[in-house]
């Protein structure tokens, strides 16, 4: 199974950005997402890209905040942070469906998940 380590999270203040990255331990043919699970509450999708084509999705409280990339030949998962609201405060997990290569935004979807890294915003 792929290895998946979160990177990137921290403290930071309202209308800060920040850019988490997801490092795969192998090459990865999977579509790929980030989920995120705030205190108290259930796992839930954040964005999702595609293995060839890039097609990408979110979640409407992310829409036009955050950015999905990745980098094929690192072997990295990317999310861009912007304009970032207390209401964004949550664990954040990446997560690998390595043998589907289309885009998938249901946690069912995926066979491999990071450890997960803490992101806090303050306001």
């Amino acid at each position: 199974q792929v290895q998946l380590v979160e990177s990137g999270g921290g403290l930071v203040q309202a209308g800060d950005s920040l850019r988490l990255s997801c490092a795969a331990s192998e090459r990865t043919f999977g579509g790929m997402a980030w989920f995120r699970q705030p205190p108290g509450k259930d796992r839930e999708f954040v964005a999702a890209i595609s293995r060839f084509d890039g097609r990408t999705a979110y979640a409407d409280s992310v829409k036009g905040r955050f950015i999905i990339s990745r980098d094929n030949a690192k072997n990295t998962l990317y999310v861009q942070m912007q304009n970032l609201k207390p209401e964004d405060t949550a664990v954040y997990y990446c997560a690998l469906a390595q043998y589907l290569t289309g885009l998938y935004t249901r946690a069912t979807d995926f066979d491999s998940w990071g450890q997960g890294t803490q992101v806090t915003v303050s306001s």
